[in-house]
């Protein structure tokens, strides 16, 4: 069993799943659409999250050359959400979704997946293989919550990725 082509194919698939969201997106949904914390924010958040994980450590993360601190935290609860006066476009959401995927499987093929700690102190009980799968679990858990924002607001239903490129069909 091939564990790299395993973790690239179920990041591929989540994010493939992330992107449908984010392109279906409704204008009037992507600032807000009277949720608490807009949909472009958790967007941004899952995306900046994939990008720090895929790395080894905190220390060897880079942000995105378009961060703007603090626009990568879910404001908790929601009801304390700030409204954010510069949010990210859907353009720039699929650049920097691009540029993950692009680097997909170099990051995954640099990572010591038999390091026994992840390398983030906060996961620290997580090995880095373990920590992968946490990953790929927080894109699908986001996902999911976009999936249902788009489908109440505006009839959208996101498509079920089994793997890679691969669109399950009902």
């Amino acid at each position: 069993m091939n564990v790299l082509a395993a973790l690239v194919g179920q990041y591929r698939a989540a994010l493939n799943m992330l992107r449908q969201a984010i392109e279906s997106c409704p204008a009037d949904l992507w600032d807000g659409g009277g949720d608490p914390v807009p949909f472009w924010r958790v967007v941004y958040h899952t995306i900046y999250g994939t990008h720090l994980y895929l790395h080894n450590d905190e220390s060897s993360f880079r942000p995105w050359q378009k961060h703007r601190e603090g626009h990568q935290e879910l404001p908790w609860p929601e009801s304390a959400a700030n409204p954010v006066a510069d949010p990210y476009s859907k353009s720039e959401m699929l650049e920097y979704w691009a540029l993950i995927t692009d680097g997909l499987d170099g990051a995954i093929n640099r990572l010591d997946l038999d390091a026994a700690e992840c390398g983030f102190p906060w996961h620290k009980t997580q090995s880095k293989l373990e920590h992968q799968i946490h990953n790929i679990r927080h894109i699908q858990h986001h996902t999911a919550i976009l999936s249902a924002r788009l489908r109440r607001a505006a009839g959208v239903d996101v498509r079920w990725v089994r793997s890679r490129e691969e669109v399950y069909q009902a």
